[in-house]
C-alpha cells in the first residue's frame, strides 16, 4: 500500500518568506486585473466576440471560448494568429492538453478562479479550499487527475501550474500553487510522480512549484526515507529533482550546523 502524506502543502513547504494573506478575496483580485486587460467587454457582460471551437486531448473533446476572452492568454492570442488556427472554421487544436485541466482553465479565465473556489476567512486570516469539509482540505473535491500523456496519476493543481506557465497566465500559476498547498491525504507516490512532472514541464527560472516539492519532501523525510517508491525513484533517476533535493537537504544542513556553532564553536 502506498504510504500516505497526511499533512498539508503549507506555506512553510515553499521557499521564500511567508507572503501575509490579502483581505480581498483571491478571485475579486483577479478578476479586476483581468478585466483591466480586457480593452470590451468586461468580465461579467455581455460577451459579443466571435466563438472559437478548440479541440483538446486525444479524444478531441470540444469547447467554446469568446475569442476576447481566450486572448488573455498570450499562448491564444498568438495562437489565433497562426498554425493552431483554423480561420474558416475558427477552431484550435490542442492534442496534448487533459480536457479536465483545460476546462478548469476555461472556468479561470471567465471567472477569475476554477473549481473549488478558493475562499477567505477573514475572521482567522485563512485560505480554504470550497467544499473542504473535513477540516483538512479535503471535501467531495477530488485533488489528482489522471493525465494521458503520462499514464499516471498527478495532483490536478500542479498539472493546471503547468498548463498556465505554458499559457502565460502568471496569476493562474501562483492560484493553482496556493489551492496545491492545501491539500492532504496525497499518496508519496502520487508526489513523487507530480514531482517529475513538475520538474519536465517548467523552466529552470522557474523555481517555485520545484521548490515546493523539495521543501514537503525534506520536511517530511522520515516517511519518504521509509517509502519504497522513494528508493525505486532515485534508483530510476533521470530527473534534476533529485540532484536539487540533494543540493537543498546540504543547505539545510549547513544551516543546522551554522546555528550550532553560534551556539557552541564546533564543525563537522
Amino acid at each position: 500500500m502506498a504510504a500516505m502524506f497526511k499533512r498539508s502543502f503549507h506555506s512553510r513547504d515553499r521557499a521564500g518568506k511567508a507572503v501575509k494573506a490579502s483581505k480581498r478575496s483571491y478571485r475579486e483580485d483577479v478578476k479586476l486585473k483581468m478585466q483591466q486587460k480586457m480593452e470590451s467587454p468586461p468580465i461579467g457582460s455581455t460577451l459579443t466576440s466571435p466563438i472559437i471551437t478548440l479541440v483538446v486531448g486525444r479524444e478531441s473533446r470540444l469547447f467554446a471560448c469568446h475569442e476576447d476572452v481566450l486572448s488573455l492568454s498570450p499562448f491564444f492570442a498568438a495562437a489565433l494568429k497562426g498554425q493552431f488556427y483554423e480561420s474558416t472554421s475558427k477552431k484550435v487544436v490542442l492534442p496534448d492538453e487533459e480536457p479536465e485541466v483545460f476546462s478548469s482553465v476555461l472556468e479561470y479565465l471567465y471567472k477569475g478562479d476554477y473549481y473549488p473556489r478558493l475562499l477567505h476567512d477573514k475572521r482567522r486570516n485563512t485560505w480554504q479550499l470550497e467544499d473542504a469539509s473535513d477540516g483538512f482540505g479535503r471535501g467531495s473535491v477530488e485533488s489528482t487527475v489522471y493525465h494521458n500523456g503520462v499514464g499516471g496519476v498527478l495532483l490536478k493543481d500542479s498539472v493546471i501550474y503547468c498548463t498556465a506557465d505554458k499559457f502565460g497566465l502568471d496569476e493562474l500559476k501562483r492560484l493553482a500553487l496556493r489551492k496545491q498547498g492545501l491539500q492532504t491525504g496525497i499518496s508519496v507516490d502520487v508526489i513523487l510522480r507530480t514531482a517529475r512532472y513538475a520538474y519536465e514541464n517548467t523552466p529552470d527560472q522557474d523555481a517555485k512549484l520545484r521548490a515546493h516539492f523539495l521543501a514537503l519532501i525534506i520536511r517530511s523525510r522520515k516517511i519518504f526515507k521509509r517509502s519504497g517508491t522513494m528508493q525505486n525513484e532515485m534508483e530510476i533517476g533521470g530527473s534534476k529533482l533529485f540532484f536539487d533535493l540533494f543540493t537543498a537537504m546540504s543547505n539545510h544542513i549547513d544551516d543546522i550546523v551554522d546555528m550550532t556553532n553560534n551556539r557552541s564553536p564546533k564543525t563537522i
